[in-house]
């Protein structure tokens, strides 16, 4: 199930579907970044001066990066509660480690 948090002025809708969030239909980002913690954070802070966090090139306010927050716990906890998802989470993290050490 796809939570809009925001559409933006270009018309497309910035959702989060699981833990990732998307823009547009495709895949933006899989985490929020605190601007302060950002490397463009003063080109952002011009940009955007409202915006607390980034979601990949996407500046939000800080009622639009709880919702997103909100979405990723409720998901954290739909995934939890299910052992097939569970197995799955072990699995790509087993291959992310795998990929990191060069083993394909």
């Amino acid at each position: 199930m796809a939570i809009l948090v925001k559409t933006t002025q270009d018309g497309r809708k910035l959702e989060v579907v699981g833990l990732a969030i998307t823009l547009g239909g495709k895949l933006e980002a899989n985490e929020l970044i605190e601007v302060k913690d950002h490397p463009y954070r003063r080109a952002i802070r011009a940009a955007a001066p409202e915006a607390t966090h980034m979601a990949g090139r996407v500046p939000l306010t800080r009622e639009e990066a709880e919702i997103v927050l909100a979405a990723f716990r409720q998901a954290e906890a739909d995934m939890l509660a299910n052992p097939v998802a569970i197995h799955e989470r072990f699995r790509i993290a087993a291959m992310m480690k795998s990929r990191e050490q060069g083993i394909e």
